[in-house]
């Protein structure tokens, strides 16, 4: 499998589960993805949480207000830079360990 996969986490106000789903979504196949995401506003913490990650080579971005998941995803659609997009809640819904199945 090529670097042709883009994985866009939108989430807000996250803190129990952004770290844990970062780790899973790092781990899983394929190795060689670009990861974006995309905080909408956290009020709980989240944020500082995503900034202070220096782990992984991950595209962060902060939204200034809270504007809802849609235009989470467009903000990560917008510096997304691959041919396949996939998005992954961070509350630990889906689990990572499938892309390669849906791929």
């Amino acid at each position: 499998m090529n670097n042709s996969l883009s994985v866009i986490i939108p989430c807000y106000n996250e803190k129990k589960t952004i770290l844990e789903i970062l780790e899973r979504v790092i781990e899983c196949d394929p190795k060689d993805k670009e990861i974006i995401i995309v905080d909408d506003c956290s009020t709980d913490g989240t944020t500082e949480i995503i900034k202070n990650i220096k782990f992984g080579n991950i595209k962060k971005i902060f939204h200034e207000k809270n504007y809802g998941k849609g235009k989470a995803l467009r903000s990560g659609f917008k510096e997304a830079t691959n041919d396949i997009i996939l998005i992954q809640d961070a509350d630990l819904e889906y689990d990572p360990k499938e892309y390669v199945k849906l791929l």
